[in-house]
């Protein structure tokens, strides 16, 4: 008996081999990814496995935006993977309180990068140390190397000859989707980009 790409018997539905389906045939690397979802607006609303962003797309909830130069094949239908997909609907968003600060967090809106040299971030520094009354707060915490952090200490940063690259502050709501998935794809970044370019990059291999 004839079977489609996934093992199903021919003339089942792509949706049928979707719901039961672990493996991408016609994928890059034949392996399951991830696909950026958003809102009829345009806004990023989250990011979904790629098999729940087609199974929208066969159900006509969702259209594809832009695809990741793979394909699924079935015995009636061959459709593109998708990177991005866009809702046709509005779904309404809750009022989203500002990221929530980590150590994985603040590396990605500094880029990965010491803000008093530029070196690659190992640490996170609190500009105004505890000890003296400073904050754990988006506006006083920064990614720093571990020289600079240990110049630094207990000080303030012009006490120890250091100077802040950029002023800290609470990055956009987007963050959450770079310290969720790790890398973006490159596809993601027009709609994840605003005035933080920095929390776009990628963190070094």
């Amino acid at each position: 008996m004839r079977t489609c790409p996934l093992g199903h018997p021919a003339g089942n539905s792509l949706l049928y081999c979707l719901n039961r389906a672990n493996v991408w045939v016609g994928s890059k690397d034949g392996l399951l990814g991830r696909a950026l979802v958003l809102n009829a607006t345009y806004e990023p609303l989250c990011v979904v496995p790629v098999r729940r962003a087609v199974v929208l797309v066969l159900k006509h909830k969702a259209e594809i935006i832009h695809e990741d130069g793979g394909s699924l094949r079935s015995e009636r239908i061959t459709l593109p993977i998708p990177s991005v997909i866009r809702l046709k609907y509005f779904v309404k968003v809750p009022y989203r309180a500002r990221a929530s600060l980590s150590r994985r967090a603040v590396f990605v809106r500094d880029s990965f990068k010491c803000q008093y040299c530029g070196a690659a971030a190992e640490n996170v520094d609190h500009v105004i140390p505890r000890s003296r009354g400073g904050a754990h707060t988006w506006e006083n915490v920064v990614a720093a190397c571990r020289p600079c952090n240990a110049r630094k200490e207990n000080r303030l940063p012009h006490e120890s000859g250091l100077h802040l690259r950029s002023k800290p502050a609470a990055p956009r709501e987007t963050v959450w989707i770079i310290v969720a998935v790790g890398r973006v794809d490159p596809k993601w970044r027009p709609y994840l980009d605003g005035d933080e370019q920095v929390a776009l990059s990628p963190a070094p291999a």
